[in-house]
């Protein structure tokens, strides 16, 4: 991770475009490109052009490790918080193999 936080800094460094970064334009951009990784699927959710997904895809990424630069904020650190209050969320015992929302468990 912190190999691509640094190639994203430096690229941004060079073109002068952090200051384009505000957390609101960001989460934008996310949203934006989230909405172009889901229509890859549009038509036919089993036949996609699985490059135009991994470009979509990686979008999403590079934006989402903007808004973490941005926020000053560690992702992996963030995720891994999230990751555990998930758990229990949704504890192995009540969610395995079904997809029901955690409040109705």
């Amino acid at each position: 991770m912190n190999e691509i936080i640094d190639n994203l800094k430096e690229f941004n460094k060079e073109r002068e475009w952090s200051k384009f970064h505000t957390p609101e334009n960001l989460a934008k951009s996310i949203s934006i490109e989230s909405a172009e990784l889901l229509e890859c699927f549009q038509w036919s959710g089993d036949d996609f052009n699985k490059e135009e997904v991994y470009e979509e895809l990686a979008d999403v990424f590079t934006y989402c490790f903007q808004m973490a630069i941005t926020l000053g904020i560690d992702p992996k650190e963030i995720i891994l918080k999230k990751l555990e209050k998930t758990k229990r969320k949704y504890p192995v015992e009540k969610s395995k193999g079904v997809s029901t929302k955690y409040n109705k468990l």
